[in-house]
């Protein structure tokens, strides 16, 4: 977790691994090796469908290619420690001036189709992922200042990353999960990014989607199921203490359930057997069917706050209406709609009072990072009116929306993803409050895939005035995204003209840059806390709460984490070491 001891760690690391097998430590599960069954398959659902197999054009969370990937790279994190620790790759050597890693890949790796894992397989997947047309959600973690992460094959198992400046998240940049350059090298030469954007795609034949991860799929039903099953591939060099191929679990079946009241219905009654509930319903719901003996499972009630974030986003990018894009690029509307969110409200209705408020885009888990000390536009309807007048919103219309001088309503639309009750209902607080001080807010629930490819949209004209989503993914080295923060970021979502278009995000991109190439934690951490003022000035977008994390499981299920690992930022448990007990 401290970045200070992380570095520590790295140095200590260099050199020090050998074994060509990843040997699961057993410290990161409850159970021993003995203890361990084969066999038997896992059941989970998601809300929302899937919306493509291919890993380069993925930008959402829990995406496929990350399931059977395992989502690892030549390093990964010790849950125990925090510390990055050799993967794929055996050994790893820092150069004195902490500009080149270089990188030992482990030996014997196979794809699924038993072709070898090579340093290829890196070179490949980054050549990729830095292709601008391709339009990879990785492409910005490959440039600093805008020069690139150089990768370099020395050898078939030899790679050395150069970086262009000191780099605090070098190891995390290092550690993205290589892709075959065997299946999409031949599609990148021959068709370029077109090429590689058309490969993959939810009706490709699972048995052609190639892995090195632990799981392959085997079969796939668009709004009902995605099931995955072992790959043997990855048993031969990831193992258990006792030296058991890894994964233990034959299957992994994950069903599509777009309602989370469905979910939790589904795990009541044991067809699925993991559930994280986010209410305090939900949670009443699980507690009791365990105490009646309905359901034999653990429910581990505020492991920790969420490692993820909830907030509303005005998009900047409004050509085809400039009343509306004026008014989404104002800091005061944006600020007047801050104090409109209720976020104790949030808190108490939506999350049943077990959830955090948020003001920047730190989560509250990553408690080191966060400055308390930022301004905080909090619930406030007195203040929101003051704003708006400010703003010329002085006059009410006939119905009691508020309008300007030329008689322009102070009205947009707002959407989140269907299915997800928590932002709903979300949506329909912010829409109460907003009435109450004369803004029309018209809510409509529609599709994710629909609403992600409105976010990710570019250009002077984008379809969508606010949308209600949130985001997750790194913060343990440095809290900021690099395709979030800097202008040109696949999600610097509120503006996607591809440059700043205000002052204080040139401040903050400057500051990305500073702060990512601050080895020092301290000082970084100064540099951090400054962004979040600058973000709270500008609020790019409104944060509003999360709910705590309360991870449940039957008790079927064996190889969780121990209680002092069990968080939002480790999960419950490693797929790889779980396994079916009965």
């Amino acid at each position: 977790m401290k970045k200070a001891l992380v570095l520590i760690g790295l140095l200590a690391l260099a050199g020090a691994a050998s074994a060509q097998t990843f040997v699961w430590p057993q410290k990161w599960t409850v159970a021993k090796p003995q203890e361990a069954r084969r066999g038997g398959t896992l059941r989970a659902a998601v809300i929302s469908d899937y919306r493509t197999f291919n890993p380069f054009i993925t930008a959402e969370a829990g995406n496929v290619p990350s399931i059977i990937s395992g989502d690892r790279g030549l390093v990964t994190r010790d849950p125990t420690t925090g510390d990055w620790i050799p993967y794929m790759a055996e050994s790893f050597t820092v150069s004195p001036n902490r500009l080149e890693i270089t990188f030992k890949i482990r030996r014997g790796m196979r794809w699924s189709d038993g072709r070898p894992i090579t340093a290829d397989d890196w070179i490949t997947t980054w050549r990729i992922h830095t292709d601008k047309a391709v339009g990879s959600n990785a492409y910005d973690s490959f440039f600093l200042d805008g020069r690139p992460i150089v990768l370099r094959k020395l050898d078939d198992y030899t790679i050395r990353f150069i970086y262009p400046r000191t780099d605090a998240e070098a190891f995390s940049v290092a550690s993205f999960a290589p892709w075959p350059a065997h299946i999409f090298g031949p599609v990148y030469q021959r068709e370029g990014a077109e090429g590689i954007k058309r490969m993959w795609p939810l009706s490709a034949d699972p048995a052609s989607i190639v892995s090195g991860g632990p799981w392959l799929i085997e079969s796939y039903r668009p709004g009902e199921r995605l099931v995955l099953r072992r790959n043997p591939a990855f048993g031969e060099w990831n193992r258990d203490e006792a030296g058991n191929p890894l994964p233990y679990l034959d299957r992994y079946e994950i069903r599509i359930v777009a309602d989370t009241n469905a979910q939790l219905a589904q795990f009541l009654v044991g067809n699925i057997d993991v559930f994280n509930p986010a209410t305090v319903d939900h949670i009443s719901q699980v507690r009791q069917a365990i105490q009646a003996g309905r359901l034999d499972a653990t429910l581990k009630v505020n492991a920790s706050p969420v490692a993820s974030s909830q907030f509303m986003v005005f998009n900047w990018n409004k050509a085809s209406d400039p009343f509306k894009q004026s008014l989404f690029r104002s800091d005061k509307f944006r600020r007047a709609m801050s104090h409109v969110v209720n976020r104790q409200a949030v808190i108490d209705i939506v999350y049943g009072g077990l959830g955090t408020p948020m003001y920047t885009s730190v989560y509250p888990v990553l408690t080191q990072w966060v400055n308390p000390r930022v301004p905080k536009y909090e619930y406030d309807l007195n203040q929101a009116s003051k704003l708006l007048a400010e703003l010329g919103f002085t006059r009410r219309d006939r119905e009691g929306f508020l309008v300007d001088s030329r008689g322009r309503r102070l009205e947009f639309n707002l959407s989140t993803n269907a299915g997800n009750v928590q932002r709903e209902q979300i949506a329909r607080l912010i829409v109460d409050e907003a009435r109450k001080v004369g803004v029309r807010v018209n809510f409509q629930a529609i599709d994710f895939n629909t609403l992600v490819g409105q976010l990710l949209s570019s250009g002077p004209d984008r379809p969508f005035d606010a949308i209600i989503i949130g985001l997750t993914g790194g913060g343990l080295d440095w809290p900021f995204g690099a395709n979030v923060v800097p202008c040109n970021g696949n999600l610097h979502m509120w503006n996607k003209s591809g440059q700043c278009l205000d002052p204080r995000e040139t401040q903050l991109d400057a500051l990305y840059s500073r702060g990512r190439a601050e080895l020092d934690f301290q000082r970084r951490r100064e540099i951090a806390f400054r962004m979040q003022e600058i973000e709270a000035e500008l609020l790019p977008v409104i944060y509003i709460a999360g709910p705590n994390y309360h991870p449940a499981w039957n008790n079927r299920l064996g190889g969780e984490h121990p209680d002092a690992i069990i968080s939002s930022i480790w999960g419950q448990r490693q797929l790889e070491l779980t396994f079916i007990k009965r």
